[in-house]
């Protein structure tokens, strides 16, 4: 069957603008000495509790902020991957014998900000809205209510949320790419999945949050218009009851790095870009000596605009609109990442010049031109965000987290300073190691994978889904006698059978949807041998109208009409039949049976169409009920996929009653079918262009 998903047109403007430089601006000045850095002093003191009070005094503004950050050591969730972020943003649900909307409405009416999260609690105001912004923040930090209709909410935003991240190339290049990192047996690489989501109860959060939410582990930093006699004063009034406890240390193995140089592919059907992502763990630790010194040199291959990867791969060859690298210190393991979002046609090249990149900077000291640069790059980083208060906050939590010296922060220039050229050499040397990396990429298999394997040590490229998990196909082999013809007969007679389905000439289908609480209708009308209409309206009005006579097409949105694209009304031409693959021979439509690939843990058989326009889309078969199951195509420059489900019988045939798009909306869109009429009169007006 045919089925039109709504189209959504998204138009970007981009203002550009040339200046003339004079000749003194096109070099970068010589790196001057270091300047004197003058961070403002944190008071600091504990409450009997073991709560940890930073005071950062800044009477520039009548504001004050709190932030309670809670210090969880990483610990396992398994089967209930989720359950910390969940029980965070259930915090704020409900408190002592406050809802959601008694919270929602006095932050509001105070002009204040509430954040909470896995982590804590923030919150910010007027200096004279303090106390009314602390008692809120004791009364969810302290006494949550864990509100079973509002875990319910978080738990369906959660999951949908995770059903748009399925086809985000970049979402998935970084979840599988934690997995390959740390591995599924370390907390760093753990992931949420729809499974995990569903299995959490709200016992579960609760039990999270009473183990974990302990004074004795936590900080509390106040920033703004108040002294520390103040502080203090609040700090205890408002924090002072909360009840220490134990909470177990961390105690896992450290995450090595691999062997050899491997090469990991996620597939993403129709895909017209490859994200690379060059991932392994690193041990640094923050205040290492070598920190300073490896984040000047991560800066120089790809940490800012100038960088040496993102000026070959984008200013020079023009693969991508950005490439970058970070080199991330962490008490338990830090990490190390570099890649871009590359077009499918260059994969190879940008993993060629980008292991070029790593050669450089790994063989041969910078040249002055470039130290010159990444020194003042560095310091104005560090200048500008001096100007936050927030930032002397931070960092002197890290001075009491990590067990910093003293003036490090206040000694960070001078340190930069110090770094030489042979220094950046050897941390490159040190902390960029491809020979023993993760090649990751996530694209289209068909287009990219068989070029890949060069790069791997063995020669190989390893195959996983989009969470972590090796692909395998339990030993499923193409049988000798099934081809591209055999899949679709066997298709057509699950559906019904030829002769039935050749005797439909028209079907209407009423389905319903919900995006971002809003219940739309959609109403779809099929007439042969390829007339077409899609209906979609809200509260029983027509907000939107897709159709096609035959010949033409149109679409017509908020009573404004235009003509169909191109692209959408070729296809129709080619391939918009009830029932297209009865009729692919005669329509000059190619099937090719391309191989086997697991859907949803099943099986099928992929298979790649053809339209005589030239474009393709990618269709799965599941091998055991020959049932389409998927379908995946490039409409108006998005990769559009759509899953089928829940097959009814109606009058001897057998329709999707679930459908469920991603790809082509912000949002998952599931179509849940109500009602379907076959071969019952269609006005013709239906058809009719305005």
């Amino acid at each position: 069957m045919k089925k039109f998903s709504l189209i959504i047109f998204l138009f970007f403007f981009t203002f550009c603008s040339l200046f003339a430089q004079d000749d003194f601006r096109k070099m970068a000045p010589k790196a001057g000495p270091a300047p004197k850095i003058e961070l403002g002093k944190a008071e600091q003191f504990t409450l009997e509790n073991g709560l940890k009070v930073l005071v950062v005094e800044n009477h520039k503004l009548p504001r004050v902020s709190f932030s309670i950050f809670v210090d969880t050591p990483p610990f396992m969730e398994r089967e209930f991957a989720g359950t910390a972020s969940i029980s965070g943003e259930l915090l704020k649900t409900g408190a002592n014998n406050l809802a959601k909307s008694e919270i929602d409405a006095a932050i509001d009416f105070l002009g204040a900000t509430l954040i909470t999260s896995a982590n804590g609690v923030y919150g910010s105001s007027l200096k004279k809205h303090q106390d009314e912004l602390l008692e809120i923040m004791q009364n969810v930090l302290l006494y949550p209510t864990f509100s079973e209709e509002e875990f319910k909410k978080i738990k369906r935003r959660t999951i949908s949320n995770l059903l748009q991240s399925k086809d985000d190339g970049e979402a998935i290049a970084q979840s599988v790419g934690q997995v390959l990192r740390y591995g599924k047996e370390h907390p760093y690489g753990e992931i949420e999945t729809e499974e995990t989501i569903e299995n959490i109860t709200i016992e579960k959060c609760k039990e999270y949050y009473n183990f974990y939410f302990k004074p004795n582990i936590s900080y509390l930093t106040i920033v703004g218009d108040i002294t520390p006699k103040e502080a203090k004063f609040l700090a205890t009034q408002y924090f002072g009851g909360w009840k220490k406890g134990n909470v177990d240390k961390a105690n896992f193995e450290t995450p090595n790095k691999p062997n050899e140089t491997v090469v990991d592919f996620v597939n993403k059907n129709g895909a017209v870009q490859s994200v690379i992502n060059i991932t392994y763990p690193v041990n640094l630790k923050p205040g290492d000596p070598d920190a300073i010194k490896a984040s000047l040199a991560n800066r120089m291959f790809g940490g800012f605009f100038s960088s040496r990867m993102n000026s070959n791969l984008r200013e020079d060859k023009g693969y991508t609109y950005g490439a970058n690298s970070s080199l991330n210190s962490d008490p338990y393991v830090g990490s190390f990442s570099a890649g871009a979002s590359v077009r499918n046609e260059v994969t190879d090249s940008a993993i060629v010049e980008i292991l070029a990149e790593i050669k450089k900077i790994t063989t041969k000291e910078i040249t002055d031109k470039e130290f010159d640069l990444l020194k003042n790059v560095t310091i104005g980083a560090f200048a500008r965000n001096l100007e936050n208060p927030q930032t002397i906050a931070r960092f002197s939590r890290n001075i009491m987290r990590y067990n910093l010296p003293a003036d490090y922060y206040k000694t960070y220039l001078e340190k930069v300073s110090q770094v030489t050229k042979k220094d950046i050499l050897e941390m490159a040397q040190k902390y960029i190691t491809p020979e023993n990396a993760h090649i990751l990429v996530v694209g289209n298999k068909d287009e990219v994978a068989d070029k890949l394997g060069v790069f791997a040590k063995n020669g190989q490229v390893n195959f996983y889904d989009n969470e972590g998990n090796p692909i395998t196909n339990d030993g499923a082999e193409i049988p000798v006698d099934v081809t591209a013809e055999t899949i679709l007969a066997d298709y057509i007679t699950a559906i019904g059978g030829e002769d039935r389905l050749r005797k439909v000439k028209s079907v209407k289908t009423e389905m319903m949807a919900n995006m971002g609480g809003m219940a739309i209708q959609m109403t779809s009308f099929n007439q042969a041998p390829n007339q077409m209409c899609m209906e979609v309206a809200m509260n029983g009005n027509t907000m939107q109208r897709v159709v096609f006579d035959g010949e033409k097409g149109q679409i017509v949105a908020m009573g404004q009409a235009q003509d169909m694209p191109e692209e959408m009304e070729s296809e129709i031409k080619a391939a918009g039949q009830i029932f297209p693959e009865l009729f692919y021979k005669e329509t000059g439509v190619k099937a090719d049976l391309s191989g086997i690939e697991k859907i949803n843990s099943k099986n099928a058989y992929k298979m790649i169409i053809e339209l005589p326009t030239g474009k393709k889309k990618t269709v799965f078969f599941d091998m055991q009920t020959s049932l389409k199951i998927r379908e995946v195509k490039t409409q108006m420059g998005n990769t559009e996929t759509m899953d089928f489900a829940e097959y009814t019988e109606i009058e001897g045939i057998k329709f999707p009653y679930s459908q469920t798009i991603t790809g082509s909306m912000p949002m998952p869109l599931k179509l849940e079918v109500k009602n379907i009429e076959v071969n019952k009169p269609i006005d013709a007006a239906i058809f009719k262009l305005n």
